[in-house]
């Protein structure tokens, strides 16, 4: 199973990935550094979404600050799109504005969180994040009697 982190702060890419080593989650990482680099993935020439359900990540973790395009947009056309509208997308970002996560929520995020400062808490988080959306949570993507 793998994860698509959307995520253009090289520093926070590598907290991250460092997070999830520490939390032993295996799962290969993509990541994408930009919004239109993420929509490409799922929706470009070659994207995930064009090869077929067996292609597509089992978690999105998305940032909301991006260049290019948003991560509100991100969800908004993952959402639209019957290949990605029930893909789990899990917002993680920095931000503490009421409204990214009130528009977060209404665009169909499944989960929003803060990034919190501090590495420990940080990979707390990370860890407790792996261990609810990729062995405790089923996805109709895993759930073969759909």
């Amino acid at each position: 199973m793998k994860i698509l982190l959307v995520e253009d702060n090289p520093d926070d890419v590598q907290l991250t990935l460092r997070a999830f080593k520490k939390s032993n989650i295996g799962n290969e990482v993509i990541v994408a550094a930009d919004g239109q680099e993420a929509l490409d993935f799922f929706f470009g020439e070659n994207g995930a979404a064009s090869r077929g359900g067996d292609a597509l990540p089992a978690l999105v973790l998305l940032d909301l600050q991006l260049p290019k395009v948003n991560g509100i947009e991100v969800l908004k056309k993952l959402r639209a799109d019957d290949r990605t509208r029930l893909l789990p997308i899990v917002i993680l970002t920095s931000s503490r504005e009421q409204v990214d996560m009130l528009n977060g929520y209404a665009y169909g995020c499944n989960s929003y969180i803060r990034k919190p400062v501090d590495f420990n808490q940080f990979a707390e988080a990370v860890r407790q994040l792996g261990l609810y959306w990729l062995v405790l949570n089923e996805s109709p993507g895993t759930n073969h009697g759909l």
